[in-house]
């Protein structure tokens, strides 16, 4: 379903991507595909000329996203070739990975389900009590480098931190002899999403059914996104059922690229398949919000068997990515719901901080189960840092943001609704400090000190009654970039609504004394008049409190990727 790019990370352990390096050309000929959770043979060879024929156009530039291997390794036999071309013992020979050391003695290994450069994928059996799973086996000697021993490493690491979730492969162990690591996992035999795609009519979904598969992707997303960690290749190759049932559960199955992220942090390399890859990845700024724009894109396809970004050449498609938005008026977009639209474009908006978050997603009106939100509406990370943002703003942009949260009607609020349902956990209609410190909690890079949590509840908590009720949340979760960018003119309405709330005399302008008169704060008011005063006549206009509002969203600084990018 797409070329591949990987222009500044080696994935050691992955052997499901297939990327394009545009350092290393003369290693780029190689293809060679595996399901890092399994598949059935039959099914990986199901509607194989079909798939040919929607790559073949990117076909030349394809090659594993094991960048650094030459292509000798394509050679399973020749499992010395890294060591005689560097001179060395490879990394991965030299590393004690700290994994058990009795496989042989607790697994026996069956059939082949496929193989990437670094290793293979093999259905195998438990001694103990005859379950079948599956097993990766990758190959120590293929570890040239550091870095891709620290890719066995992360992958085993995400594996163990997402396992338990309802729609990841479900990770059992990790063991490692003198020749192999072999990562455990739950055995997947109901094929790849890309295979069910290209098996439908006309290669699209019905509505109910593509709901169904894009709600599962986005929990997979919004629970990596709670972890601190980015998938960075959503595509329907990465995601398998596990069983061949309709009604099979999806898996995220490969995490060869995705990669743990700091609070506040941007990647600065390009990494991802190029059909899929987020405007932001393209321009070396990304983040969790590319996650989401890959799976508006898989939506897309789910509903219309069309990619919305299509050229000849990556190139070509990139620019598409950049430059233009998905055309909905080809069939069969006209007899798709208006529903279904709404949900993709806000998943294929450009501007990372307009597009909806994983968790957001899950609240649309489209992909609720029944009509209903889902039972488990996971806490959305955007909510969280908005919070934790809103203790640090002047009380002039605390006070702009309550007046525009009180414009907003039921129907805007319903995403914000859901996550003040899943914070209040004893449903009493408020959030306590414990309930607020649990939430909190749940953002695992954030280490927040108790001292921390009262302080933010504090500053949410306008009427000072140790408490948070909706309105108040509200006011501190609001996503102004959103407000505007989906609907520009509903977002003038709201703004001027919540301008004439200070502007008392209605002259379009807010005074000190109307500014004093709405907040109620005694002494200089100077202080707060200045923050939003851009053209200092004393006054606050109506575009300078919107710019006021604008500020108050999530912050976009452009910050260096927590990992060394190594430039093209």
């Amino acid at each position: 379903m797409g070329a591949c790019i990987s222009t500044a990370k080696v994935s050691g352990s992955n052997s499901n991507n297939t990327t394009v390096n545009h350092n290393r050309k003369e290693a780029a000929k190689a293809q060679t595909k595996t399901t890092s959770s399994t598949v059935q043979e039959a099914s990986r060879h199901h509607h194989h000329n079909q798939r040919q024929n929607k790559r073949n156009e990117t076909q030349k530039n394809k090659r594993t996203n094991t960048q650094q291997q030459p292509n000798h390794q394509n050679n399973p036999k020749d499992k010395h070739g890294a060591r005689r071309q560097s001179g060395l013992i490879p990394c991965g020979k030299r590393t004690d990975f700290g994994y058990d050391k009795d496989f042989d003695k607790r697994y026996t290994i069956g059939k082949l389900l496929g193989h990437g450069q670094f290793g293979y994928t093999y259905v195998a059996t438990d001694k103990a009590n005859g379950d079948r799973v599956a097993v990766k086996r990758i190959e120590k000697n293929k570890m040239v480098l550091p870095i891709a021993v620290e890719d066995v490493k992360r992958e085993v690491k995400i594996l163990q931190e997402l396992t338990g979730h309802e729609n990841v492969v479900r990770f059992y162990n990790a063991f490692e002899d003198d020749s192999y690591v072999y990562i455990v996992m739950e055995l997947c035999e109901g094929g790849e999403l890309l295979d069910r795609i290209l098996a439908k009519k006309d290669s699209r979904y019905t509505e109910k059914d593509a709901a169904v598969v894009v709600r599962q992707m986005l929990k997979v997303a919004a629970q990596c996104h709670l972890h601190g960690l980015v998938h960075r290749d959503m595509k329907p190759e990465n995601f398998l059922f596990k069983s061949s049932r309709e009604d099979s559960p999806l898996k995220a199955t490969d995490f060869g690229l995705s990669d743990f992220i700091k609070p506040g942090r941007k990647f600065q390399d390009i990494v991802g398949s190029a059909y899929y890859v987020a405007p932001e990845v393209l321009k070396r700024k990304s983040g969790p919000e590319s996650d989401v724009w890959s799976i508006g894109v898989i939506t897309y396809i789910l509903l219309c068997g069309r990619r919305p970004f299509w050229d000849k050449t990556e190139d070509g498609i990139f620019k598409e990515v950049l430059r233009n938005k998905p055309d909905f008026r080809r069939k069969p977009w006209p007899s798709v719901s208006s529903s279904a639209k709404d949900f993709v474009k806000k998943l294929l908006v450009k501007d990372p901080r307009a597009r909806l978050t994983a968790a957001q997603a899950l609240s649309h009106p489209w992909v609720r189960e029944g009509g209903t939100a889902s039972a488990e509406i996971p806490i959305d990370i955007s909510v969280l840092n908005n919070m934790r943002q809103f203790v640090k703003y002047s009380r002039l942009k605390q006070f702009a943001l309550r007046a525009l949260a009180s414009t907003l009607d039921d129907e805007e609020l319903s995403d914000l609704k859901d996550q003040f349902d899943a914070i209040d956990v004893d449903k009493n209609g408020s959030i306590s400090l414990e309930e607020m410190r649990q939430a909190l909690a749940k953002d695992l890079p954030w280490k927040m000190k108790d001292s921390r949590v009262l302080e933010i509840l504090q500053a949410i908590d306008s009427n000072t009654d140790g408490l948070v009720d909706f309105s108040e949340f509200v006011a501190a979760t609001l996503h102004v970039h959103q407000l505007e960018e989906h609907d520009s003119d509903k977002w003038q309405q709201r703004s001027q609504a919540a301008f004439q709330k200070f502007d008392i005399d209605k002259d379009g302008f807010i005074t000190p004394e109307e500014l004093r008169t709405h907040t109620g704060l005694r002494g200089s008011i100077d202080p707060l008049l200045e923050e939003a005063d851009i053209d200092k006549d004393g006054k606050i206009s109506l575009s300078e409190f919107r710019r006021l509002l604008r500020t108050a969203s999530i912050s976009s600084r452009n910050v260096t990727s927590p990992r060394n990018p190594r430039k093209i």
